[in-house]
């Protein structure tokens, strides 16, 4: 073997460890680090457990994310909806931007699936938030969800035309 190669060899284990060591103290400094190698197209110094690891949970946390925002959204749109002598500039401002995270995050396409699989769970728990925030009970919510996803997204929005 070539000195050279020899260096690589022994210096890829430590490379190695030491990125394992700062994926667990710092994970930015980790993604940055992971971020310099790959530009630097030094694929064999990767840290590909933890990289693998790590996309597993962003998507995850993705998915996550796109359920919480359906639930919000949901929830005031049948606060919008069954109790419009409340309506508030405050219901307005978060059905718009949960609307707006929403859209620019279902720019995803297996998002987009994910939201639409999703829906009628998030109903479900949007209309036992809306319950408690309403004072409503459950059952005069409709039982399955009365909004499509593009609906609930504002597309023909319904919140502008009432809310003018």
């Amino acid at each position: 073997m070539a000195r050279s190669s020899v260096k690589e060899a022994n210096r890829r284990p430590s490379t190695s460890r030491k990125l394992a060591r700062l994926y667990e103290a710092d994970e930015t400094a980790w993604l940055e680090e992971m971020s310099r190698l790959a530009r630097q197209r030094r694929y064999d110094e990767l840290d590909y457990k933890h990289l693998s690891e790590y996309l597993r949970d962003m998507a995850k946390r993705d998915r996550r994310e796109v359920f919480n925002r359906l639930v919000i959204l949901l929830s005031h749109l049948l606060k919008w909806d069954y109790q419009p002598r409340r309506r508030s500039r405050s219901w307005k401002l978060t059905i718009l931007n949960q609307q707006n995270e929403l859209e620019g995050m279902l720019d995803s396409q297996s998002l987009r699936n994910h939201a639409v699989d999703c829906l009628p769970k998030a109903y479900g728990t949007a209309v036992r938030y809306a319950a408690v925030e309403t004072g409503l009970a459950e059952r005069e919510f409709p039982e399955e969800c009365p909004y499509t996803l593009d609906e609930a997204l504002g597309k023909g929005d319904h919140i502008q035309e009432q809310a003018e």
